[in-house]
């Protein structure tokens, strides 16, 4: 209840200003959420990278241990600055905002799921943030749309270098590969992966073929926001 209140001063004294416009209120303001950068069409039908026509050349090189991704938004302007605050500034208040940009797509898109599962930090890399702000997007996406969110479901067992650290495609593969486990069985479920920026796809696919080794039917996976 203390930790509850010492973040809402510090709400009071430090207000959230939308990454667009500038406006107090909110990480984005409803104005700027209008004129946002979506992805649009040609995209791939796997990993929905922009401007791959049908199914992109990495996937057919690299089948992906998920079904589908998808991503409302491009990584640049307004969303790249409200993610940079909710993940390196300490802004979590940030998550649920873009938790209801997420939540909101989610609802008019064609995933179909049972259960929201968050990408997870390793607990080391957990400790020194202080939040995962997978699990927070997941709990606000959860609170508008009703799917449950299995947090620890999914864990992540190698504090490998972070993907923004490293530059191509093949090093992300390798440095993400078999980073993740699943305690917990996951029989007959129907999966969203849940997470900020997908920008190769790497990490969700990996973190799918977790989920599918200990029962999960489908993997699909959301992200906010989709790099080049």
């Amino acid at each position: 209840m203390l930790l509850k209140f010492a973040r809402s001063a510090l709400d009071l004294v430090f207000p959230i200003h939308c990454t667009g416009c500038g406006r107090e209120g909110g990480i984005i303001c409803a104005q700027c959420a209008d004129d946002l950068e979506r992805v649009a069409p040609p995209y791939c039908q796997v990993c929905f990278a922009p401007g791959a026509d049908g199914v992109c050349h990495w996937c057919l090189q690299y089948p992906r241990g998920f079904e589908s991704l998808q991503s409302p938004f491009r990584f640049e302007g307004p969303i790249r600055d409200a993610v940079h605050a909710l993940k390196y500034r300490g802004v979590r208040a940030a998550a649920d905002s873009l938790g209801v940009l997420m939540a909101e797509y989610l609802q008019t898109s064609t995933i179909n799921a049972d259960v929201l599962v968050p990408v997870p930090l390793h607990p080391r890399r957990l400790r020194n943030r202080g939040y995962n702000q997978s699990a927070l997007l997941s709990r606000a996406i959860s609170a508008r749309t009703s799917l449950p969110v299995l947090d620890g479901h999914l864990v992540r067992t190698r504090n490998s270098r972070p993907q923004v650290e490293v530059t191509s495609r093949e090093e992300r593969r390798r440095n993400i590969a078999d980073n993740f486990d699943c305690p917990r069985d996951a029989s007959g479920l129907i999966i969203l992966l849940i997470d900020d920026v997908a920008t190769t796809g790497s990490t969700l696919s990996e973190c799918a073929y977790a989920l599918k080794n200990v029962g999960a039917s489908t993997v699909h996976a959301l992200t906010l926001a989709r790099d080049a």
